[in-house]
């Protein structure tokens, strides 16, 4: 059979199409199946649940016919992991990978750099997103002319779920991510914003976040080889356009992918991630070569640097185990900006038709080079010292279930104990007035530590924080951490107190308590100088008194999970 031929039976629809369409779930999973069943380097398997009721499918591509994850990691393969669909209207990846994969099979000699790697793909991550297919949500994009829906089944946008994972699909993404621990992580998406020359944009993690050698590789081999590739693949590459509010000319900042994002998930177990974002202004067949060119620039890079990287990453490994302090929250530096080339498009303010205001316009007749300033510089404000071990009592079962999860590493009590713990008690709590992926958020928190005897039960759990796990630990469990557990409402029962006290019985107990503390007298009376409206309010200060009292109910404000101090 001529290769004219064997590629006409493997021709996708977005080929048929000329560039047009983009498969329905059902279609581009029939067709990775085909290639599953005609090639024995590929494999097709089903992996956990989604809430749309259909399971994730995870496609290998392995030259040796090897599919047993830990043989092959054995062997000293490196693995490179791709996710599509995470927003299905994003369909670029889907394309790219279905050409890539046939590519591999049909053409193996042009893909020498697969002797060593393996090639791992979601198809569709947003299964129930893929299944709303529509050509109407997506109203800035050029094409496909029918694609996917932003929200999950349940309407959640699961590129905001990894860290807290409310889905069913972040679960079943967390099992396949930590079966893989891939080397290299990408996530293919398409961008809104500004206008520009570039086909192609990259949002990747950010640098001081990912730290140490990686962070180093990253900068300074990562980028600069990708950004080459590119550009000889004919579709230049620049930073991810984060300039809302504002023209580009002017300059941007690196967006903050946290934890809550799939790169900033991918840097809490050091693996350098990229989601790939071109412009939603393109044409759909431009937009899915230059994703087609990024993968397989991915692949190249990584089986040239395979050993380096896998040496760097068993080197992170090493050094988070014993790592001292941990960044709990970033800001941007904007006094060290990096310079950066830009290529965009010169902004005009003409009449609004619909308004008759001044509107925004990029003018495409005008196009520019210029040197612009990218804030990619994130300094820590908050840190924190690592505890030997977190103490987690047993009735957080979602937290431990989670935990597990993402492999980390715990011992449950065999015996009912008495331990010295650092405890937090929360004060002020500021929350989001609005809702977010399901949430009130906690936009900050402050709280005060100190030192107790606590008994625990036996099958409470012990979290020693000596493993690679380390930053998902410390950063999911400490309440300040930018995505923690806490900010993300895991906790909130805590912060509402199940009993009181009926005033007209607690006035003599309240006299009592103060005649028998000359130390709370001393604080009333300072408080009820100080404060005028409390000095008015006799339930104020019965509140107060109870508050300070043993009849206060210890849970209340009480942080659930302990520290025990590092030794």
């Amino acid at each position: 059979m001529s290769s004219t031929c064997a590629f006409a039976q493997y021709e996708t629809r977005f080929e048929k199409s000329k560039g047009t369409q983009t498969p329905t779930y059902e279609e581009g999973i029939a067709y990775y199946q085909r290639l599953a069943k005609d090639f024995p380097q590929i494999q097709i398997q089903t992996k956990g649940p989604t809430d749309s009721g259909k399971p994730l499918h995870l496609v290998l591509y392995s030259r040796n016919r090897q599919f047993d994850i830990a043989k092959l990691k054995a062997q000293g393969k490196a693995i490179l992991l791709i996710n599509n669909a995470i927003h299905p209207g994003e369909s670029d990846g889907v394309d790219a990978s279905m050409m890539l994969l046939r590519n591999l099979a049909l053409h193996p000699e042009r893909f020498p750099q697969l002797d060593s790697i393996v090639l791992a793909i979601i198809p569709f991550y947003n299964i129930g997103g893929a299944l709303n297919r529509n050509s109407t949500t997506r109203v800035n994009q050029d094409g496909p002319e029918e694609y996917g829906f932003r929200g999950n089944a349940r309407n959640y946008d699961l590129n905001r779920d990894f860290i807290k994972a409310d889905t069913r699909n972040a679960r079943s993404f967390a099992a396949i991510f930590h079966e893989l621990d891939p080397d290299l992580f990408v996530d293919t998406h398409v961008s809104n914003g500004a206008d520009y020359q570039y086909v192609m944009t990259l949002d990747y993690t950010q640098e001081n976040k990912l730290g140490g050698v990686l962070g180093d590789f990253q900068r300074n081999t990562f980028l600069p080889y990708l950004y080459k590739h590119m550009k000889e693949a004919g579709y230049e590459a620049t930073p991810y356009v984060n300039a809302w509010g504002q023209t580009p000319d002017k300059g941007f900042v690196q967006f903050p992918d946290w934890p809550r994002y799939s790169t900033g998930y991918a840097a809490l177990f050091h693996t350098i991630g990229v989601m790939t974002e071109t412009h939603m202004l393109k044409p759909y067949d431009q937009r899915v070569k230059a994703t087609y060119a990024y993968l397989e620039g991915t692949t190249k890079l990584l089986a040239q640097y395979r050993r380096s990287i896998l040496a760097m990453r068993r080197e992170t490994k090493a050094a988070v185990k014993t790592q001292k302090t941990f960044p709990l929250t970033w800001q941007v530096n904007r006094e060290k900006p990096s310079q950066i080339e830009f290529k965009g498009f010169e902004a005009e303010y003409p009449n609004s038709q619909v308004s008759g205001q001044k509107r925004l316009f990029y003018n495409r007749d005008k196009p520019f080079t210029k040197t612009i300033p990218f804030y990619n510089q994130y300094e820590p404000v908050e840190t924190v010292e690592r505890p030997e071990a977190y103490v987690i009592p047993q009735g957080w079962h979602n937290v431990i279930e989670l935990l597990k999860l993402n492999g980390v590493q715990m011992r449950s009590l065999t015996q009912d104990s008495v331990m010295k713990v650092e405890v937090y008690q929360i004060g002020d709590v500021k929350t989001s007035s609005q809702p977010y992926e399901g949430h009130y958020w906690h936009t900050s928190v402050d709280m005060n530590k100190e030192s107790k005897e606590l008994s625990f039960r036996k099958g409470d759990w012990y979290v020693p924080v000596n493993q690679e796990m380390n930053r998902y630990i410390v950063e999911t469990l400490e309440p300040k951490g930018v995505d923690s557990f806490f900010k993300w409402n895991f906790f909130d029962t805590i912060l509402q107190a199940k009993e009181g006290f009926s005033a007209y019985v607690f006035e003599d107990l309240a006299a009592k308590l103060l005649s028998d503390s000359p130390e709370l007298q001393k604080a009333m009376k300072e408080k009820i100088a100080g404060d005028e409206a409390f000095a008015k309010s006799a339930d104020a200060q019965l509140d107060y008194i109870y508050e300070h009292s043993a009849y206060r109910e210890k849970e209340y404000m009480r942080y659930p999970i302990f520290r025990i101090p590092a030794r």
